[in-house]
């Protein structure tokens, strides 16, 4: 199942107009003194401006002032993550700045603030850094940036996973791609050739989630993967609640069994995918990379403490928060077990 560093990019700032003040100040001054030496003309002069012609050069003076640093065009690849950290500020100051949350999605061209309000876009830069929509019988569409999850666009578009999936011929297995077109409607009905149209089937609900949390006695295997997760959030000062977040969502993600796979890339302790910042399949693979992973992040991803006001959010969001998961009520259902392992392992 998205802090190497990604590479950042180097703002771009206008270079001033190099000054005439000093210029058009000297060759306009009065001399202190009747007898001051003639002055030489520059190179390529002939002679030196005088009267009219020098207060002309010298209103032609541009001021240098060097506007502060306060605002970031994304460049593919970027994550809130990285460009807070590139710039000395934090994800919850841009979550502030520019009115995002923990949803939200960036992408490139779009120009984000890295303190006060938000500058406004030109005209052209708006009509870029817009994801491009797909005009058919459907309606408006969206076009996938890299990041994307079904989830995450559905949250984002008011929508749930399952129309999602009913207007695009999808399942909880498809995969989708950066540049790929999603609809957020089915296409219309063609109109039946009788006078009175055929009305149009209602749409698809949504399967209520059947997902319980049975009662579990932890084998060796979950034991020695539970003690490792309770270990690990020890040594890093993780609060007994944060401790028992980890170990739901282990349960919930790999039934705390450090499996090679899973849905689509994902791999190990709490399926954390490759594809969406989390490592290398090798490290995934590896229970101590993934379960610090887990509470840290990567260069790429937040981790449980990156979370602003993780500890006063629910126990399913704040899993949810790292996770981005299609079904995030699971893992509250974990909580009293979770509770009782930690008390008794450690």
């Amino acid at each position: 199942m998205t802090t190497t560093p990604s590479t950042r990019r180097a703002l771009g700032l206008a270079v001033p107009t190099v000054l005439l003040t000093t210029v058009a100040t000297a060759l306009v001054a009065t001399p202190a003194q009747a007898h001051t030496p003639a002055r030489v003309p520059a190179p390529g002069l002939t002679a030196l401006p005088t009267g009219a012609a020098a207060a002309a050069l010298a209103a032609r003076t541009v001021p240098v002032e060097l506007a502060p640093v306060t605002a970031y065009t994304v460049q593919d690849g970027d994550t809130l993550w990285d460009i807070a950290r590139a710039h000395g500020t934090s994800v919850a100051a841009l979550y502030a700045a520019n009115g995002l949350g923990s949803d939200s999605i960036i992408y490139p061209g779009q120009v984000l603030a890295l303190g006060g309000t938000a500058p406004a876009p030109s005209p052209a830069a708006s009509e870029s850094a817009t994801p491009a929509p797909a005009a058919d019988a459907a309606g408006p569409g969206y076009a996938v940036v890299a990041g994307d999850t079904l989830w995450s666009i559905a949250h984002e578009h008011g929508i749930s996973l399952a129309e999602l999936y009913a207007a695009n011929g999808l399942s909880p297995d498809s995969i989708i791609y950066p540049g790929q077109t999603l609809r957020f409607a089915a296409p219309a009905p063609a109109p039946a050739p009788a006078p009175a149209p055929a009305a149009a089937d209602p749409a698809p609900q949504p399967a209520p989630d059947t997902y319980t949390a049975p009662q579990v006695v932890l084998d060796d295997v979950q034991t020695a993967n539970a003690q490792h997760i309770i270990r690990v959030g020890r040594e890093l000062g993780v609060s007994d609640r944060g401790i028992a977040i980890a170990l739901a969502t282990a349960m919930v993600e790999s039934g705390l069994v450090n499996t090679p796979s899973g849905d689509r890339d994902s791999i190990g302790l709490f399926q954390q995918r490759p594809s969406t910042g989390w490592g290398s399949p090798e490290q995934i693979a590896d229970a101590d990379y993934a379960i610090r992973a887990f509470y840290v992040g990567t260069a790429h991803t937040n981790g449980l403490l990156d979370i602003p006001g993780w500890e006063s959010l629910g126990f399913s969001e704040a899993a949810q928060e790292v996770q981005i998961s299609a079904f995030p009520a699971r893992y509250g259902l974990w909580e009293p077990q979770a509770d009782g392992w930690l008390a008794a392992l450690g």
